[in-house]
This record gives C-alpha cells, structure tokens and sequence, in this order.
C-alpha cells in the first residue's frame, strides 16, 4: 500500500515536470535567443520548480555540506552522477553554470533546444581527441564570462555503489585552462534512482569537498585525486539497502 502511495505522488511529480516544462521551456528559448542572462535565470527557475516541486509532491530534500570550500572564483565542478536530480540542482548551486554534455542531447525537444540557447558544452564523444581539444576551448571561454563548468566524469548517471569509472575530460579541462577542480559528492540516486520511476522520500546529501588545484599537476593526477576524494566521501553517506528498489 505505501509503495502504492508513493507511485501515485511519483505520477504527480511527472505531470509537474510535464506542466513547468510547458510552460517555462518556450519562454526559455525565445528570451535566450535574446539575451542569455535572462534566459539562463528563468531556466534555473524551471530547475527551481522541480526541485521544490519534488520536495512538496514526493518528500524529497536535501542538505548541503561543505559550503566553505565554494571559491570566489568560477571553476571546474566534478560531481558524481546517479540521478536526475543534480542536473536540476547544481546550476541553483552554482550560478550561472554550464555543463558539458553528449551532443545528441540536442535533439530532444524543448529541453535539447535549451540546451543550445543556454550555450552549454555539447560534445561528440565518437570525435575522440578533436571532441577533447573542442571542450576545453569552449570551456576556456565560459570561465572568462564568468561561468562555472559542471561535468559528471562518469559521462551518465551510474547505479548506486556502482564501480565508478571516471573519465579525463573534466581534468583536461582543468590542466589546459588552468583553473581548479571543486569536488562534490551526493547521493541522489538512493532518493531518485537511475531508471526508477518512484521517488522515494528522505534527505539527500550534498557534499562540498576541497578545491584540487590544478597547478604542477597532469590530467590524470588532478583525476585521481578528485575521484579519491569523491568517492571516499561516497563510501560514507551511501547506505544501499535503504530502500527496496
């Protein structure tokens, strides 16, 4: 009966997103044609009303830890990846910011369309190098405009206490710009998860961790040591049998 329950307030949820997305995504799109500021502030509203929609509909939360360590200055955001949930949160967290994102996200309507308004990162990952050099030139130029980089270095969302592989991307980024790496660990996908339609209500935990800086260090060297930090933290706010999924 309580799963039952939990469905039903899971359907609301989604024709809240359905409704916020009809409602916001054109008029995201025509005044981002425009101008990116306005159109960038009414998308994180859409990404506002979800959140708090789900907070409302299905009893999801959240808390945020390790705020301290936000430097003044935009860099590049490293955060682990099983839910939905973050792509809606962290462009609250971090404003403005950009993601780097597969290109064939493009292609979906409205939200793809966005996308491309909003001047996010789209790469072609079957470009292999060309993709790599593309990013971090476009990257280069959303720091100098004063824009956060977010990138998921696991490329999707991955299942709970999943074996994580996380790829170079973001700390090429990081090497060639140069700037900093701010870790973040979260544990959406326990609440949200990968490929789940129910949500399950709880608090989410948002984890800040300490800037890698990116100085006398490869690309590989700033991965590990975001990864080690990431998912060290992970392996402490992760309780997989928490719910039965």
């Amino acid at each position: 009966m309580y799963k039952l329950w939990l469905t039903l307030r899971s359907v609301v949820f989604w024709v809240w997103q359905i409704v916020n997305t009809l409602i916001l995504g054109p008029i995201v799109l025509i005044t981002g044609l425009f101008s990116w500021r306005i159109g960038y502030f009414l998308a994180v509203q859409w990404n506002r009303n979800n959140i708090w929609g789900l907070r409302l509909i299905c009893g999801v939360s959240w808390k945020v830890e390790g705020r301290e360590n936000i430097p003044d200055t935009p860099c590049v955001v490293m955060a682990k990846h099983q839910s939905t949930w973050e792509t809606y949160f962290l462009p609250m967290l971090f404003y403005p910011g950009v993601y780097v994102a597969k290109r064939s996200l493009l292609y979906i309507p409205i939200f793809g369309w966005a996308l491309y308004v909003l001047k996010f990162i789209m790469i072609d990952r079957a470009s292999g190098r060309s993709a790599i050099q593309q990013m971090c030139e476009q990257a280069k130029d959303r720091l100098s405009k004063g824009r956060w980089i977010i990138v998921f270095p696991e490329g999707t969302r991955v299942p709970v206490a999943a074996k994580p592989n996380y790829r170079i991307g973001g700390a090429m980024i990081a090497q060639n710009a140069p700037c900093d790496v701010l870790p973040v660990a979260l544990n959406a996908g326990e609440y949200w998860p990968r490929m789940g339609f129910i949500k399950w209500p709880g608090v989410i935990t948002v984890t800040i961790g300490p800037v890698v800086t990116s100085e006398g260090k490869t690309a590989p060297q700033i991965l590990a040591e975001t990864e080690s930090w990431i998912e060290g933290r992970m392996a402490e706010i992760t309780v997989t049998d928490r719910f039965p999924y």
